[in-house]
């Protein structure tokens, strides 16, 4: 059970998928103008995210493994990948349009959301079992779902601050996913 445990703060905090990793930058920086649609791309994520490391983990031990097809995965994870997305595009846009329409072009964007598909690769890399592959992309999922949320935060905050024509838009946005990074950093020297 400790293992499992130490499994998922690693994901979420150590190797953080955005700010340890820098995998998934794409939308990490382009929806985390606003909180509430931030964390829905959070949701979407942590949904593709765990879902998808639970099918690939399953068909990695089940079909490709056993079959002498390893060199496959990264197709096959794409297309469940891809599969998933378009699950939670309907849903949004039946459910949820106000999300839908929020998170734009970037919600078909977590098909080439580089952070979900290392996830599953890193799942196989590593040898995780079902469980351990699940946990470590929920894990993942909430790390990205936390640092995302934390920048719309920062970035809101700014908003209302004065600070030189220079910094503002991508570059003070680049300045705060930095510095977010170095703190992440210091989560490395928990003993885990």
């Amino acid at each position: 059970m400790q293992g499992l445990i130490i499994i998922i703060i690693t994901a979420a905090l150590l190797d953080n998928v955005v700010l340890s990793q820098f995998l998934g930058i794409c939308s990490f920086l382009g929806v985390s103008t606003k909180t509430e649609v931030a964390l829905g791309m959070g949701g979407a994520v942590v949904f593709v995210i765990t879902i998808a490391s639970a099918v690939a983990s399953l068909l990695y031990d089940f079909v490709l493994a056993p079959l002498s097809l390893g060199y496959l995965d990264t197709i096959v994870f794409i297309l469940v990948i891809a599969a998933l997305v378009q699950v939670v595009e309907m849903f949004f846009k039946k459910s949820i349009p106000s999300l839908y329409n929020a998170l734009g072009i970037y919600l078909p964007l977590i098909t080439t959301n580089c952070a979900v598909l290392g996830v599953a690769l890193n799942n196989v890399t590593y040898g995780y079992n079902f469980i351990e592959s699940v946990l470590c992309g929920l894990g993942t999922a909430v790390g990205y779902l936390v640092a995302i949320v934390m920048l719309a935060a920062i970035r809101e905050r700014c908003e209302g601050c004065e600070y030189l024509e220079s910094f503002k838009g991508v570059p003070m946005v680049c300045i705060c996913a930095a510095l977010m990074s170095i703190a992440f950093f210091g989560f490395s020297g928990l003993n885990i």
